[in-house]
């Protein structure tokens, strides 16, 4: 009897016992720059730029708009830690702690605040390599970055983070670009070898980067612990993806998709059908159609009617699908756009750079609704499981 009732209790309470369960890997741990909330964009705490002004328009078809209203998750019960692509333009190779509202305060919105409907967003401001310098390096003009500096904060930033906020509970990890980048090397160094971090582990979503798996494989590569996510209730699991149009495939030059070493592939899930296959996406597009901190362009015209699009997003059902291919050895997310000119919405979405760099301005916006839904699922099995 006492053991029945010893069970039901643990039933009962199972998260917050497995929660409460899990030994802290940094204990005592402070930072001295990431205790001042000033250096995060969003720090979980209902009153920051994750928790506001993400209301969306639908646009649908036949020209009609609905308003879509962002609610915040009441009760969240897990976290997610979100790390920032390359977007800052300090004139010095590094960035400093300042965020700009064009630019590392403009990104953070469109690719994880969303996810505040599922869990607290962490958000650190990180002294990245600039936008100047990628622009320089690119333009053969590079002037002198400090790559071991962008991830010491980041590391500084997370370990703060698990000591004194996280309380055991389950966490996202969500990156894009230079931002994935380096989450895949704090969780080879901090994560994928350690079962106690291991197990906080809700799913890590890398986009814009290569991710390393063998061919043929979903676990191996980049990480030895650490599978690739096929069903939606997996959890410990990645997602990872670089995007190019379905009408123009990865270049030999493409920076994304590539086989970094003999014998792997770059991995490639897509959020609308983890297991794999072709899936329509759910958008979240900028109304203004901005893409880079280089100024706010002339709005496109979402719809050929005379309408009113208020708010900060917009969402096109039924206009991109997607599906992983592969072309020349290179892996990527195709992405198939649905632009009719007979009817009244838009004909296409932005998003190209130059053909190497392929639909990577947006590649959290066009499946930001997929990965919210993705979150949402894990989170419930993650807290079944834990």
């Amino acid at each position: 009897m006492r053991a029945l009732v010893t069970g039901i209790v643990l039933l009962l309470t199972g998260g917050a016992a497995s929660a409460a369960a899990l030994p802290n890997p940094y204990p005592g741990y402070q930072s001295s720059v990431y205790s001042d909330s000033t250096k995060w964009l969003c720090r979980g705490d209902g009153d920051d730029v994750c928790d506001h002004d993400l209301d969306a328009t639908v646009v649908k078809a036949n020209g009609r708009i609905a308003l879509e209203r962002w609610k915040p998750a009441r009760k969240p019960r897990i976290d997610c830690f979100y790390v920032y692509p390359t977007i800052s333009l300090d004139p010095t190779g590094n960035s400093d702690f300042t965020p700009g509202e064009n630019e590392e305060l403009f990104v953070v919105r469109q690719q994880a605040a969303r996810l505040g409907s599922v869990c607290r967003v962490f958000a650190p401001i990180y002294r990245q390599v600039t936008l100047t310098a990628l622009a320089g390096a690119l333009g053969g003009n590079p002037i002198p970055t400090d790559t071991a500096l962008a991830d010491a904060d980041l590391l500084d930033a997370w370990k703060h983070y698990i000591a004194n906020d996280n309380d055991g509970r389950g966490v996202i990890l969500i990156g894009h670009s230079q931002g994935a980048g380096r989450l895949v090397k704090l969780i080879k160094d901090e994560i994928d070898g350690n079962p106690d971090l291991r197990a906080r582990l809700v799913s890590a979503v890398l986009l814009g980067t290569s991710l390393q798996v063998p061919d043929g494989a979903d676990v191996g590569g980049d990480f030895a612990n650490i599978p690739l996510c096929r069903a939606r209730k997996q959890t410990g699991c990645a997602i990872s993806y670089g995007s190019f149009r379905s009408t123009a495939p990865p270049p030999a030059n493409s920076f994304f998709g590539r086989s970094l070493a003999t014998g792997m592939k770059a991995a490639c899930v897509n959020p609308a059908a983890l297991a794999g296959g072709r899936a329509t996406l759910h958008p979240y597009f900028p109304t203004d159609g901005r893409s880079l901190p280089l100024g706010v362009p002339t709005p496109p015209e979402w719809v050929d009617r005379k309408v009113t699009i208020a708010t900060s997003f917009v969402s096109l059902p039924k206009f991109v699908e997607a599906e992983c291919a592969e072309t020349n050895g290179f892996v990527y997310l195709s992405l198939i756009v649905h632009g009719v000119p007979s009817d009244p919405r838009i004909d296409d979405i932005g998003g190209d750079l130059t053909p190497e760099w392929g639909m990577h301005l947006v590649d959290a916006n066009v499946a930001m609704g997929d990965l919210v839904a993705v979150a949402r699922s894990q989170a419930h099995a993650y807290r079944r499981h834990h």
